[in-house]
C-alpha cells in the first residue's frame, strides 16, 4: 500500500510541476528536440474581446419584412462569414448565429475596425465583367446585366496573366468613357472561382494574387481571354469595382495571376473578397461597437485581486477548521489551480470576464468534496474507527454525495453552454465552460491528490493525535 501511495505521489508531483511550468506568467513554453522530434510550442493566454479590446459586429439578413430565411441559407452565410473572419488573421474570433436571422461576430485585438466591418459585412455578389478597352476605377459602381446605375472612371493598370507567367504592367493614364449608361456583360461569377491566394513576384517581390477556377469557370475564362487579349476584365463586388486587370494573353489552364501595384494589405483583402465573396443571402450591419483594452485591463486586475482574496480566505478556513487535513487540502487546491489554468492554455480557452468569474467560483467549489470527506472522517473517528480506517471510510462513503453534486453542476453547465450557443450569449458560454472544467479537475484533486497525501501522512506514524484532524475528543481505541 505504501509503495503504491509513493508512486501516486511521484505522479502527482510530476503533474503539478508540468502544470505549474505552463501556468506561470510569461511561460517560455516548450522548445526542445526529443529523439529527433522537435517540439516548439508556446502557451499564450488567449484573451477575449472584453479583456484585450476589439470590436463586436451584429449582422442581420437584409431581406424584405415578412420574408422567411431558411436555416440552410443562414448556416451557409455563417460559414462564409466565419471564413472571412479567419482570413483576417484575428486571434480567437467568435462567430455564432443569434436569434432573429442574426450573426454575432467578435474580433478581439482588431486594429482596423472599419476594414473588418467592410470585409465581414460585404453582401458578396462577386462578378467578373467585360470592361472592354477602358479600365474601371476601384470603387466605381457599374451596371451589369443584373441592373443598376453605371459610372465610369479611372484606374492604375493591373494585369491577368497565364499560370506560371508573371507580368507587371505600369499604370496607365486616366481614362474616361463616353457611355456613362453602359451595361456591362458578366463573364463569370464567384461560383466559378475555386481558390485565391496571395503570392509574390519573384523578381520585384511585389504581392500578386494567384487563382484557380472551377471546371465551368475554366471554360468561360478560356473563351473570354482567348477572344479579348489586351482588354480589361473588371472584378466587382456588389456592383462595385475591386480591380480592373488587363488580359495579357489567353488563359486556358484554369489558373492564373492578377498582378499590379498592390500593397500586401490590399492583396490580402482582395483575396478575402474573392475567396469568400458569395453569400446565399444579403447581410447588413445592424450595429458595431468597439471595446477598449483599458476596460479589460482594469477588469483583469480586479478579477485577479478577487481571486487572490477568495483563495486566501478558503486556504485559511481549511487550515483553522480541519488542521492537518486542511493543510493537505490546501496543497491539493494549489495543484488544482495550477492544473486548471494550464489546461486553459493547452486547450486553449479564450478567457473572458465571465470565464474568469467561473474559474474563481470553481476555486470555492473545489474544496466542497474535501469538506464532505473530512466531515465523514470525523464521524467515523467519533464512532471508534482507527485513523486509517476513518480515512478510507470517509472517502468511500462521501463519494456518492460528491458524485451527485458535481454531476448536477455539470448538467447545469451543459444547459448554460447550450443556451449561450443557441442565443449568441458568448459570456454565458465562457462561464459555463470554465466552471465545468474546474469541477472536473476538482474531482481529480479531491479524490486522488488529497487521499494520497492523507494516507502518506497517516502511514508515516508521526501525526496521529485526533486533535490534529479537527477532533477534540474521540472514542477510546480510535488511533
Amino acid at each position: 500500500m505504501r509503495q503504491r501511495n509513493l508512486r501516486m505521489l511521484v505522479g502527482i508531483i510530476l503533474v503539478a510541476a508540468v502544470a505549474t511550468y505552463i501556468a506561470i506568467p510569461n511561460s517560455p513554453g516548450i522548445h526542445l528536440t526529443i529523439f529527433g522530434v522537435k517540439i516548439d510550442q508556446d502557451y499564450p493566454i488567449r484573451q477575449g474581446l472584453d479583456l484585450q479590446g476589439g470590436i463586436q459586429v451584429l449582422l442581420e439578413a437584409d431581406v424584405p419584412a415578412g420574408t422567411v430565411v431558411d436555416s440552410g441559407s443562414m448556416d451557409a452565410a455563417l460559414g462564409i462569414v466565419e471564413s472571412r473572419v479567419n482570413a483576417l488573421g484575428v486571434s480567437e474570433p467568435l462567430v455564432q448565429q443569434a436569434s432573429g436571422n442574426r450573426i454575432v461576430v467578435q474580433l478581439p485585438g482588431i486594429k482596423d475596425p472599419d476594414l473588418a466591418v467592410r470585409t465581414i459585412g460585404q453582401t458578396g455578389l462577386l462578378e467578373f465583367i467585360d470592361a472592354g478597352a477602358v479600365p474601371l476605377s476601384p470603387g466605381t459602381v457599374v451596371t451589369t446585366t443584373l441592373g443598376g446605375p453605371s459610372t465610369i472612371g479611372n484606374v492604375g493598370a493591373t494585369a491577368i496573366t497565364a499560370s506560371g507567367t508573371v507580368t507587371a504592367t505600369t499604370p496607365t493614364s486616366p481614362a474616361t468613357n463616353t457611355a456613362p449608361n453602359q451595361v456591362f456583360t458578366t463573364v463569370m461569377s464567384g461560383s466559378d472561382l475555386k481558390t485565391a491566394t496571395v503570392g509574390f513576384d519573384q523578381t520585384t517581390t511585389q504581392p500578386d494574387i494567384n487563382f484557380v477556377l472551377t471546371s465551368s469557370g475554366t471554360k468561360k475564362f478560356s473563351d473570354y481571354t482567348t477572344n479579348n487579349v489586351n482588354k480589361f476584365l473588371a472584378i466587382t463586388m456588389d456592383k462595385k469595382v475591386l480591380s480592373s486587370p488587363r488580359v495579357i494573353q489567353p488563359i486556358t489552364s484554369g489558373s492564373g495571376q492578377i498582378t499590379g501595384q498592390f500593397t500586401l494589405t490590399e492583396a490580402k483583402n482582395l483575396v478575402i473578397e474573392l475567396q469568400y465573396g458569395s453569400l446565399p443571402i444579403p447581410l447588413k450591419v445592424v450595429n458595431s461597437s468597439q471595446v477598449g483594452p483599458t476596460l479589460g485591463a482594469e477588469a483583469v486586475r480586479q478579477s485577479i485581486l478577487a481571486g487572490i482574496i477568495g483563495l486566501g480566505i478558503v486556504l485559511t478556513f481549511m487550515i483553522l477548521y480541519y488542521r492537518v487535513p486542511g493543510v493537505l487540502a490546501d496543497l491539493a487546491l494549489l495543484i488544482y489551480a495550477a492544473v486548471t489554468f494550464s489546461l486553459f492554455r493547452l486547450i486553449p480557452v479564450t478567457l473572458t470576464l465571465a470565464g474568469i468569474a467561473g474559474f474563481i467560483l470553481s476555486i470555492g467549489m473545489a474544496v466542497d468534496a474535501n469538506i464532505l470527506i473530512f466531515e465523514r472522517m470525523k464521524e467515523e473517528m467519533r464512532s471508534g474507527r482507527t485513523l486509517h480506517g476513518a480515512i478510507d471510510a470517509g472517502f468511500d462513503r462521501a463519494w456518492t454525495s460528491i458524485r451527485d453534486s458535481n454531476f448536477s453542476t455539470l448538467i447545469t453547465c451543459l444547459i448554460l453552454y447550450w443556451f449561450g450557443s443557441t442565443f449568441g450569449a458568448s459570456i454565458i458560454q465562457g462561464f459555463a465552460f470554465t466552471l465545468a472544467l474546474g469541477v472536473i479537475v476538482s474531482l481529480f484533486t479531491a479524490i486522488l491528490v488529497s487521499r494520497t497525501f492523507l494516507r502518506l501522512v497517516v502511514e508515516s506514524g508521526r501525526v496521529r493525535d485526533p486533535r490534529l484532524y479537527g477532533l477534540d475528543e474521540v472514542k477510546e481505541g480510535a488511533k
